[in-house]
């Protein structure tokens, strides 16, 4: 019997390492024209075809990396030959890997950035094929009229990648397991993460679109739980802390009536501690604090020592029976329009995750 806690990796699959070839080009050709009637031939030896290339292109129709995991090789096809009469080869036809956008694309062999195709419809070419070569046409001269060489054709670019996803959402949900932002999640959006009262019940990243009235949308990510050394590997490590880095906002959800009987603020404290440790630009991230389980008997009594200890704003909710949400959503729409603003000065203003995905 699976334990609760063990992780079914077959479920979300965010790094993939591929193997991509280009095509190889076609070898040109060397021939003479033999034609009744024509007294003088000649060369006439075609063109190889160019090798097919291979891309990895961003495309909103698939948000994991799992169709990828079964298939480590891409080849593209290679250019056919040439042949006599001037007829050259066929180019190969070139290879798109589709990957969800948010994927940034690495040599694994050298360890380079090659893009990030962060946007769908982005791509990058990531193997090139080869260039056909020329047939014996290309070789003749006045005193030179037979010439029985012709190029091969050039290999195609073999290179090794490592893909790895970042998940791209407007506000992502943080804190220690059982925080409950499964339930918020479920009762923002339509999405349906699984929930239960064992540590560590979402074992996977979990996106979903929020309704925030006057037209206006956001993505909102479910990130497992985090715990005291997670930026280190602890628990489920600092597996999910990279989706973290995509989102514009941080709704930091505290258990403020913890049943182990730990501390809010503690717990506040350690998992902003594992934020820095982690990345410092993720730290500075804009942050609204959220107060979770406000319908347990002596959530008051809490609320206010927490807000005493973390000395910032706190918005009190209960993701069960509803207390709070539409304020929280409001804060979070207001929070990323101000971000918008920010964004628009002196640039242009990049779509928000919402937005990309209608």
């Amino acid at each position: 019997m699976t334990s609760p806690t063990t992780p079914n990796k077959a479920m979300f699959v965010d790094e993939v390492d591929l193997v991509v070839f280009g095509g190889n080009g076609g070898h040109g050709c060397v021939s003479f024209r033999r034609e009744k009637f024509v007294p003088h031939g000649g060369p006439d030896g075609g063109d190889g075809g160019n090798g097919g290339s291979v891309y990895v292109q961003a495309d909103e129709s698939f948000n994991t990396l799992q169709h990828l995991a079964g298939k480590h090789h891409w080849r593209a096809p290679s250019g056919g030959h040439g042949q006599g009469k001037n007829k050259h080869g066929r180019s190969g036809k070139d290879v798109h890997v589709l990957v969800p956008p948010g994927t940034i694309v690495r040599d694994a062999d050298r360890g380079v950035l090659l893009k990030d195709l962060a946007d769908a419809g982005q791509s990058i070419l990531v193997a090139a094929g080869g260039k056909g070569g020329r047939g014996n046409t290309h070789f003749k001269s006045a005193t030179h009229q037979t010439p029985r060489e012709a190029e091969p054709g050039e290999d195609g670019q073999q290179r090794t990648l490592h893909l790895e996803l970042k998940l791209i959402a407007d506000a992502g949900l943080i804190g220690k397991p059982n925080a409950g932002k499964s339930t918020l999640l479920s009762r923002l959006s339509a999405a349906r993460p699984k929930i239960a009262a064992y540590p560590f019940t979402t074992l996977n990243p979990c996106l979903g679109i929020v309704e925030a009235g006057g037209g206006r949308r956001f993505v909102l990510a479910d990130i497992p739980g985090l715990i005291e050394g997670s930026h280190a590997g602890a628990g489920l490590g600092d597996t999910f802390l990279r989706h973290v880095e995509r989102t514009r906002l941080l709704v930091h959800m505290v258990d403020i009536c913890p049943i182990d009987g730990s501390d809010p603020a503690a717990n506040y404290h350690a998992i902003r501690n594992e934020l820095t440790l982690y990345s410092s630009t993720l730290a500075t991230k804009t942050e609204i604090v959220v107060a979770n389980k406000m319908d347990l008997g002596g959530s008051k009594e809490h609320l206010r020592a927490f807000r005493k200890a973390v000395d910032v704003e706190v918005i009190p909710i209960s993701a069960v029976s509803g207390q709070g949400l539409a304020e929280l959503t409001r804060r979070i729409r207001k929070a990323l329009e101000a971000l918008d603003d920010q964004d628009g000065k002196g640039k242009k203003k990049r779509p928000s995750a919402a937005r990309a995905a209608k």
